[in-house]
């Protein structure tokens, strides 16, 4: 059984092999789109005397994977597949692994819809992300794009590119580069580079890919134009950002990428990356959240796939890479106001490779103009800074603190709800060999929920 990728209407861009099994398929199956473009290239005579059974299915991969597998497998048929782009990315081959044995499959794929949607804006996309809003709700697709630096979105009709558009403004989310590409490969194919007010109050292929891009290079979720402005970032929907170019955000500083990163799918949480030893972090004379401390904190933010996390009084930044670490969807941002603090954070994003956005500033004030967070973490600042956090994160979002003072704790347990002392001693081996425990200060923890 062949699955051939289609990613341009002219049927000379068509391999010699899928020509092949074109030619030889006693059946063929595809969306209505699709078969009108076989019986085009038919007609041409391009595949000789060949005069196969059409057959049309709609979009539910499962049934579609189900009738290929009756037709090839069960009749003993010669079947081919005609499929959009690349069968393997966000395509059919994932449902037909799950019924036919992946050594039976021959994939004859083509350039998928994204690669070809930032070859026209000439843009690289290795450093993408990529979200299909395909069978998924739009909040769904909006939180996997908004914490995005650089995004393709392939959009359906459930959630159409003006949808996104306007989901993502309502998110107070910014982008230097929006560009809604239809209908490529075809002869109406249409390429428009846009602002998001511009495609949030237009219609738009519903089959597109929505490129975004965020300002300076950060992501889209919601820097305001003060925040731009301040950081030496330009204004929102202004021309698009230098292609292979990297914007030093002023005071704020974006660290080494991870590499490219695709769609998550609520990962688990990975223990290895959590808690790791102190010996990991360059910081300032002992001030670190300890291991034992951070594992549990990470725990009780309880990380979604995607998002916007801040660490407010971040210091060496441990609990920010440990999240970037643990969640590597998450837009981490660690506010900090000593300059050698921000340093030194600098250097453990490189070393454990995750990327943080720094934010040079005193607490509460550095606040007002920040993405509105999903998470918070308080590691300094007292209960001025937790109480303007509670102002600001969304609704639902979680929020941790700690505290060496059991009446801040204690104040802080009233507005979050949660409380637990954290005792920990360390096991030290004496000069004849033998252990004695070692009692560390206690460290208060409240959390809990907007």
């Amino acid at each position: 059984m062949t699955v051939i990728g289609v990613a341009d209407e002219r049927v000379e861009l068509l391999p010699p092999e899928a020509r092949d099994a074109l030619g030889n398929a006693e059946v063929v199956v595809g969306g209505s789109r699709h078969l009108s473009l076989w019986q085009r290239w038919g007609a041409t005579g391009a595949f000789g005397p060949a005069a196969p059974e059409l057959i049309t299915v709609g979009v539910d991969a499962d049934e579609i994977a189900r009738a290929v597998h009756r037709l090839a497998f069960d009749a003993r048929r010669a079947v081919c597949v005609l499929a959009s782009g690349d069968p393997g990315f966000f395509g059919i081959t994932r449902a037909l692994n799950r019924s036919i044995d992946r050594r039976r499959l021959r994939i004859i794929p083509a350039p998928s819809a994204v690669s070809v949607a930032f070859g026209r804006l000439g843009l690289p996309w290795d450093d993408a992300t990529v979200v299909s809003a395909h069978g998924r709700h739009l909040p769904d697709a909006v939180a996997a794009i908004r914490a995005a630096s650089k995004v393709g979105v392939l959009t359906s009709p459930e959630c159409p590119p003006e949808a996104i558009a306007k989901a993502l403004l309502d998110a107070g989310c910014t982008a230097d580069l929006v560009a809604v590409c239809s209908r490529l490969g075809t002869a109406t194919e249409r390429v428009e580079e846009l602002s998001l007010p511009q495609v949030a109050s237009t219609h738009h292929d519903p089959l597109s890919v929505l490129v975004l891009v965020g300002p300076g290079g950060l992501p889209l979720c919601g820097w305001s134009p003060a925040a731009l402005q301040g950081h030496g970032l330009r204004a929102p929907q202004s021309s698009p950002i230098e292609p292979g170019t990297r914007q030093d955000a002023g005071r704020m500083l974006a660290w080494t990428a991870r590499g490219p990163i695709e769609e998550r799918r609520e990962p688990a949480l990975d223990p290895q990356r959590v808690g790791r030893s102190d010996a990991a972090y360059a910081h300032r004379g002992g001030m670190i959240t300890k291991p034992e401390v951070r594992a549990v904190v990470v725990a009780k933010l309880d990380l979604p796939a995607t998002g916007v996390l801040w660490d407010v009084g971040a210091g060496s930044g441990s609990v920010a890479i440990e999240c970037a670490l643990a969640q590597p969807g998450l837009c981490v941002l660690a506010i900090e106001q000593h300059a050698d603090d921000i340093a030194r954070l600098a250097q453990n994003a490189r070393s454990a490779g995750v990327r943080i956005h720094a934010i040079t500033g005193h607490a509460p004030e550095v606040l007002a103009d920040l993405p509105t967070p999903d998470r918070v973490f308080v590691g300094g600042g007292g209960l001025g800074v937790l109480d303007a956090v509670l102002e600001r994160v969304q609704e639902g979002g979680r929020v941790a603190a700690t505290f060496a003072a059991i009446d801040r704790a204690l104040a802080a347990a009233d507005r979050l709800g949660n409380l637990v002392q954290l005792s920990v001693d360390h096991g030290r081996r004496l000069p004849d060999g033998s252990w004695r425990l070692e009692a560390a200060n206690p460290v208060f923890l409240a959390w809990g929920s907007r």
